[in-house]
């Protein structure tokens, strides 16, 4: 019992100085134990967080990961979207894991989301292999956010030092969903009002835009620019036109919705800089995409340009982005919980 009491003991002591080590390494860095922390603070989250009570924490992610991405290369970009939906609803808090129950409704039925998520079995393997190596200690919540990750790096995009610590909510908003998530046909302003909602800069936009180097997107997210841009029955004018006649080979005008065309069609599994090239040429598959070029905001053209010759610096503020993304108002302490399955609450 009592040498019980000392290993306690030393954990609290090792962990207490390795906090007090990283706020004066890291300025930003608060270790509050409080609830919701979004923008620039990183409250409650630090990269060794599971150092003592789950150190594989990171290969078990990553085991998975390579297996289900080498059976599935598209996989990759559907795990790094699925960090994306969950912090822009309710923060990062894994509410996009949870099935419909008595007590839930579930965000998988918003539109963003319907027949379009992805990687949720591979979620559950990850959580599966965890809770046999360290029981009720890894959240969904960080594991979206190192399979995100792990993602990006097995596909050949940088890495980055991840704050972890994150609790699972016991809610989820199929209206924060249908709301928070920016459509594909999205306006420049709309885009920079949704991401700012959530403490997000246009940098920030532009940067992990750029997660579209990889995976592949339905037809009915554009098939209005290929028939009706403006409502004039005309596609946009801003698509390059071979690449606008492949399109409609893939996307007719009726039916085909769920035919899919990749975002980067030059390195559609690689992740690279690619994508901001491709919309220098009038070739962003999405609205969304072309418009940080082409919406008439100085910031985000000149930044598409800027990666596009520059994939160090993308790569750089990519991961500067994510990091910032995902401490959108976690759950920290005793707020939330460490869900046993990702599906439901405990």
């Amino acid at each position: 019992m009592r040498m019980a009491s000392l290993k306690v003991f030393c954990s609290f002591l090792v962990m207490a100085l390795l906090s007090s080590t990283l706020c004066m390494a890291f300025p930003g860095f608060g270790f509050g134990w409080g609830g919701h922390h979004g923008g620039g603070t990183f409250s409650g989250l630090f990269p060794e967080y599971y150092g003592f009570t789950c150190p594989q924490a990171n290969d078990i992610v990553m085991s998975v990961l390579k297996k289900a991405i080498a059976d599935d290369p598209r996989m990759a970009a559907s795990l790094l979207r699925l960090h994306f939906h969950d912090c822009f609803v309710q923060g990062c808090d894994a509410s996009v894991l949870l099935d419909d129950s008595s007590a839930i409704v579930s965000e998988k039925n918003a539109g963003p989301n319907k027949n379009s998520l992805r990687g949720f079995k591979v979620i559950d393997e990850i959580k599966a292999k965890l809770e046999k190596a360290c029981p009720q200690t890894v959240s969904c919540a960080d594991i979206l956010a190192l399979s995100a990750r792990g993602s990006t790096v097995l596909s050949g995009g940088p890495s980055w030092e991840l704050p972890l610590g994150r609790k699972d909510s016991r809610t989820a908003s199929l209206s924060g969903a249908n709301t928070n998530i920016p459509a594909p046909n999205s306006t420049i302003q709309s885009l920079i009002t949704s991401f700012k909602r959530q403490g997000l800069s246009e940098v920030d936009l532009v940067a992990l835009s750029g997660g579209h180097t990889i995976g592949k997107a339905r037809c009915a997210t554009f098939k209005q620019r290929l028939y009706n841009q403006n409502g004039n029955n005309q596609p946009d004018a801003t698509l390059e036109r071979t690449y606008y006649n492949g399109l409609k080979t893939v996307c007719p005008k009726s039916g085909g919705d769920n035919n899919i065309s990749p975002l980067d069609l030059a390195s559609p599994v690689r992740f690279d800089n690619t994508y901001f090239k491709l919309i220098l040429w009038g070739k962003g598959l999405l609205t969304s995409d072309q418009v940080l070029l082409t919406g008439n905001i100085r910031k985000t053209m000149e930044l598409v340009k800027s990666y596009a010759m520059d994939e160090v610096l993308f790569f750089h503020q990519f991961a500067k982005s994510m990091v910032k993304m995902g401490n959108v108002s976690p759950l920290t302490g005793v707020n939330g919980e460490v869900r046993k399955n990702c599906r439901r609450i405990n």
